[in-house]
C-alpha cells in the first residue's frame, strides 16, 4: 500500500511547488488515472474519472485526501476490471499505480534551430547593434549600451577622424 501512497503524493505535488502532497486536485487525479492506465478510454473514460472525483470529494472542497482517493479507486476498479471480484479488481488497479510518477511529455524545450540560430548570431549584427559585442561575440554589457559621443569631427560619430588627406 505504501507504493500507492507514494504515487499519490508524487501526483498530488505535480505542477504545484507549494503543495504538501496530502491533497490532490481533480486535474492531477485525472492525469494520474490517464498515465497509470486506470483510464483506458473504453471501460473508464475521462468523464467517469471526473464523476467519481466529484462524488468522493467533500462538498465545497477542490481536493481529495488519500482516504477519499482510496474510495475513488474502489469505485473505478469495478468499471475498469469487470468480471473480477471487488478485492481482486482493487489490487489490479493498485498494481497499475504502484511505482509510477508524473511524466513530462510534451514539455517545451528551448531550441536553437532555424531562425533562432540566425537571429542570435552576433557576427551578423549591423549598425549600432554590432557595437554592443566584441570580436568573439561576447556582449560588452553596459559599455556596449552607452552612447559615447565623439564631437571632435564635423559629422557626429565619424570614425575616420584625422584620415582626410591634407593635400586636397
Amino acid at each position: 500500500m505504501s507504493g500507492v501512497e507514494e504515487t499519490f503524493r508524487k501526483f498530488a505535488t505535480y505542477g504545484d511547488t507549494a503543495a504538501s502532497g496530502n491533497d490532490m486536485t481533480g486535474k492531477n487525479f485525472s492525469k494520474m488515472c490517464k498515465e497509470c492506465g486506470v483510464m483506458d478510454g473504453k471501460a473508464v473514460t475521462s468523464t467517469d474519472v471526473d464523476i467519481v472525483f466529484n462524488k468522493v470529494k467533500t462538498k465545497g472542497a477542490r481536493t481529495i485526501t488519500f482516504a477519499q482517493f482510496q474510495q475513488a479507486m474502489k469505485e473505478l476498479c469495478g468499471q475498469r476490471f469487470k468480471g473480477k471480484a471487488p478485492e481482486e479488481a482493487l489490487q489490479a488497479v493498485y498494481g497499475l499505480l504502484e511505482g509510477k510518477e508524473p511524466a513530462n511529455v510534451g514539455v517545451t524545450k528551448a531550441t536553437k534551430a532555424g531562425a533562432v540560430e540566425r537571429l542570435t548570431d552576433t557576427s551578423k549584427y549591423t549598425g549600432s547593434h554590432k557595437e554592443r559585442f566584441d570580436e568573439s561575440g561576447k556582449g560588452k554589457g553596459l559599455a556596449g549600451r552607452e552612447e559615447l559621443t565623439d564631437n571632435s569631427g564635423y559629422v557626429g560619430a565619424y570614425k575616420g577622424a584625422g584620415t582626410y588627406d591634407k593635400t586636397h
